[in-house]
């Protein structure tokens, strides 16, 4: 049963949060402002997060920008070109950076995502699927994790697809129709935060799929009608976990 007390606690984690007592305030992809154009934004994000699995997002996304910043290796971001391009071309070109860590899989999942940003998007980049969809979250995820699902490895998988939707809106100009879709992106600091909260028993802690399916629906459901948006949460409760959780208290009550 979702209390008063409860929705408190949520709300006093995010004013933490906006006032930098949660620490960790520079997120991964922090690293390309000032480094990407907001123009080019969407692309370098997005074909960045189809990687974002099972990896230092630091380390990763401190490698994208790397990657832009050299003119040579720069084309890796144009869905466009990567989809006219030469696998063994994109392949070296990943590798050098260490975008890429898996020689085989993870150029083969760049080629499949810029393939099918390529071909829903007449203009053939982010823009443009979204556009496509006239910034619909229900008609994007329809697209992404249905039609055309097998194009988009991990990244239409509910946990990166969610997140990704997040850092879109954060990063750029983005602006969602039902914006209330975003889910939480459960991954395994947003779990045990949920735990910690109440909000979930400890049985979620499994990390299996379907514990994360529960996570992400118990924060619909929870925050229904409150006025916030499941993903409203995400990063403080992210961040919340990694700072090993500390005391819910901006007036002298902690969290028990």
């Amino acid at each position: 049963m979702i209390t008063g007390e409860f929705l408190e606690n949520v709300k006093l984690l995010i004013q933490m949060h906006s006032e930098g007592h949660l620490g960790g305030e520079v997120m991964p992809e922090d690293v390309l402002l000032g480094v990407v154009p907001e123009e080019e934004l969407m692309n370098v994000l997005t074909l960045g997060m189809s990687l974002n699995y099972q990896r230092n997002s630091y380390a990763l996304w401190r490698s994208i920008a790397q990657a832009y910043l050299d003119e040579s290796t720069r084309w890796i971001f144009d869905p466009r070109t990567v989809s006219q391009g030469k696998i063994e071309d994109l392949r070296s070109t990943l590798l050098y950076h260490r975008v890429a860590l898996q020689p085989n899989r993870h150029p083969e999942i760049w080629k499949s995502v810029s393939n099918g940003i390529n071909e829903s998007s007449l203009r053939g980049d982010v823009f443009g699927l979204i556009d496509s969809v006239q910034f619909d979250i229900a008609a994007l995820k329809t697209i992404m994790q249905i039609k055309r699902k097998s194009e988009f490895p991990y990244l239409s998988g509910p946990k990166i697809f969610n997140y990704w939707l997040y850092v879109l809106e954060s990063y750029t100009a983005v602006k969602w129709k039902t914006r209330e879709l975003i889910t939480v992106a459960p991954d395994t600091h947003i779990l045990q935060a949920t735990v910690k909260l109440g909000l979930c028993s400890s049985d979620v802690l499994n990390w299996s799929a379907d514990d994360r399916q529960t996570v992400a629906e118990a924060w619909e459901k929870a925050l229904l009608g409150s006025g916030l948006a499941p993903i409203d949460v995400h990063t403080p409760l992210w961040l919340w976990s990694r700072a090993g959780f500390p005391e819910l208290s901006l007036s002298g009550s902690p969290l028990s």
